[in-house]
């Protein structure tokens, strides 16, 4: 990334894709499954609800994603040739490991959480105490 978050806040063009956490999409789908099976239209619809919604998830990240989920064991697959009168569609659900992952996630997700928390009340104060060029 050295370099690229110059592009990115210069760019003028709202908020830069370097701003998401790093894999991010992975709990979000984690926790999507832990609510119950589904398929991955459905799941890429729901990432809306974490703010995919302004710049969308490419849906082939996402079923690598869950690709790779499933080769970790994280997730397990099924054909669904009932649901629809359409082509059959590939179910998801969460495995047990995929629980434990979810959990693990969301505890780091809460120190990052915590960090970023101090980090803005940080840049809060230095600005309301006029120290600083910019002020947004």
């Amino acid at each position: 990334m050295p370099g690229g978050w110059r592009r990115g806040w210069r760019s003028g063009h709202g908020m830069p894709r370097w701003r998401r956490i790093a894999r991010f999409v992975q709990p979000c789908l984690l926790l999507l499954l832990h609510q119950g099976p589904s398929h991955g239209y459905n799941l890429m619809e729901s990432l809306k609800e974490f703010g995919f919604a302004e710049d969308p998830v490419d849906s082939g990240a996402v079923y690598r994603s869950l690709r790779e989920m499933e080769e970790e064991g994280l997730v397990a697959s099924e054909w669904d040739t009932e649901a629809s009168a359409g082509p059959a569609r590939r179910v998801y659900r969460l495995t047990a490991e995929g629980d434990r992952a979810l959990a693990w996630w969301v505890a780091g997700l809460r120190e990052t959480d915590r960090v970023l928390h101090r980090f803005l009340q940080a840049y809060d104060r230095h600005m309301e105490e006029d120290q600083g060029e910019h002020h947004g």
